[in-house]
Formats: C-alpha cells, sequence, structure tokens
C-alpha cells in the first residue's frame, strides 16, 4: 500500500472549497500511483467541515478510511498549530476529526494556537495518531519541547519540500530525533496541488484500512520511504503552480476550469 501521510485538500487554506478541485486531485492522486493518502488539512481552513462532508458524500467507509470509487482510500485527518511554533498532524476516524475541529474554534487564529502540551491532552480525548509534519522546518520549534511532551508524539514526518530542499539535513535531524523518542519516522509530500504527489511516499508491506492498524505496521516497521528521482523537479513546479493558481484567482479567474480543462485536454 502506496500511502502519502501528508497532504490537503484545497489549494490554500483561505480560498473557497472546490469540489471540482477537491476531484481533479484525488484523480490525479490515484494517476501518481496512490492506493491511500492521509488528508491532513489545515485546522483552520476554510470550510473544513464541507471538504470532508463532501468527500463523505462520494465514498464509501471502509473501516476509519473513506474509499472513492477509484479505489483511492482517504484516511481523515488535520494539521494543527501550536503556539510554540509548528504543525502537528493527526489521523484518525472522521468523526473524531470534526469534533477535534469543532473544539479548536476558539483557537484557530495566529495569537490564539493552544501550546503543544495542551493541544495533546485534547487529543488524548480521542482514537487519534498524532505526530509532527516538518518537524525541523523554519519558524518549527516542536523539537526543542522538553522530553517528557516529545514523548507524547507517536510520529514524525519526512517532508517532501523539505527533502527537495535539503534532503541530507531533514533526513538527519529527523532520523536522529524519531530514534531518540523511538518513534516512527514516516513521510509526507504535504501537497496542495497535484504536482508533488509521488514525490516521496511511505510503502507498507500490507493494506490496511483502519487507524489502529496503521499504526501497527508503522512500530512494526514493515514499510519502506520511496524518494521519487524527480522530488526536487517535482516542488520547484509545484510551488510555481500554487504561486500562479492563487494569483488567477486573485485576478478573478476560474483556476478550477482550467486545470480541469487542461486534465481532460
Amino acid at each position: 500500500m502506496r500511502l502519502d501521510f501528508h497532504t490537503h485538500g484545497k489549494l490554500a487554506k483561505k480560498l473557497p472549497f472546490s469540489t471540482a478541485y477537491t476531484d481533479w486531485l484525488f484523480g490525479e492522486a490515484r494517476r501518481a500511483g496512490l492506493d491511500a493518502l492521509c488528508l491532513t488539512e489545515h485546522f483552520n481552513t476554510l470550510q473544513f467541515a464541507d471538504v470532508y462532508g463532501y468527500i463523505a458524500s462520494v465514498s464509501r467507509r471502509t473501516g476509519d478510511a473513506l474509499e472513492l470509487e477509484n479505489g483511492l482510500k482517504i484516511f481523515p485527518g488535520m494539521e494543527t498549530d501550536v503556539a510554540e511554533g509548528g504543525h502537528i498532524l493527526s489521523v484518525g476516524p472522521l468523526e473524531a476529526i470534526l469534533e477535534l475541529n469543532r473544539r479548536l474554534e476558539p483557537h484557530k487564529e495566529k495569537g490564539n494556537f493552544m501550546p503543544f502540551a495542551q493541544l495533546m491532552d485534547l487529543f488524548d480525548q480521542y482514537p487519534v495518531v498524532v505526530g509532527c509534519g516538518h518537524p525541523f522546518r523554519a519558524g518549527g520549534h516542536v523539537p526543542e519541547l522538553p522530553q517528557g511532551q516529545l514523548r507524547r508524539l507517536r510520529f514524525l514526518a519526512l517532508n517532501g519540500k523539505d527533502l527537495a530542499l535539503d534532503r541530507d539535513r531533514t533526513e538527519r535531524l529527523t532520523y536522529a530525533l524519531g530514534k531518540e523518542l523511538e518513534i516512527p519516522v514516516v513521510s509526507g509530500s504535504d501537497t496542495h496541488q497535484a504536482v508533488q504527489y509521488g514525490c516521496v511516499t511511505t510503502v507498507f508491506e500490507r493494506d490496511v484500512d483502519t487507524v489502529p492498524a496503521l499504526y501497527g505496521e508503522m512500530t512494526a516497521g514493515r514499510y519502506a520511504i520511496d524518494l521519487s528521482d524527480t522530488a526536487a523537479f517535482q516542488v520547484r513546479t509545484a510551488c510555481l503552480l500554487k504561486r500562479s493558481l492563487k494569483e488567477i484567482h486573485a485576478l478573478g479567474g476560474d483556476y478550477v476550469a482550467i486545470l480541469t480543462r487542461e486534465a481532460t485536454a
């Protein structure tokens, strides 16, 4: 099972949710060779609940995953900012993710983000697996937290963008922290659009559809991380595409129509 641990269903968190854009993303994810992905949408994205409401309406429930008609399994998740600086990934059943997001409503603006310890106390109340995305990216301070708090994390995620920019540093620091905390290191593209799918993936030995089973495979080490030879090119292209599409939207254009037209041309 080829899985991406860190993905988004929208181009940007302040843009309106588009069902056509999300459909395009998931179709491209399948074409990029993915069997499954964790949809770790920003906790403060516009229309968070609408994103999952739509996906639930066009999928069937298999365990904890939402399986689309094209066979792609989506594990619901969320990416949450912490007050110290850094992003925390959580993956779990749809109902848990939606309720967590509602409870985080008072903490969605910068300046009101929850401290790490308080956020982990909240996560402890739900059947979610919690890790840290791109722990060593500039501006993030999660690795500086006390050991007692860091040991509450269940995994770390190597980030596609960071790997493309500086693979040696990203792998060295992330694997060292994972070894220190005795937790698995997996990988995620962190894509907001389709070009970045497949730049890095986590390939499991067997297919799973529940979060406990997924976590079991992670802790057992029955997976390998596959970094594409074209990862750096994919990330550079993705950044240019995202910037261009946001500019099209800002100028009043329909970036979704452009993408879907090109995809069917």
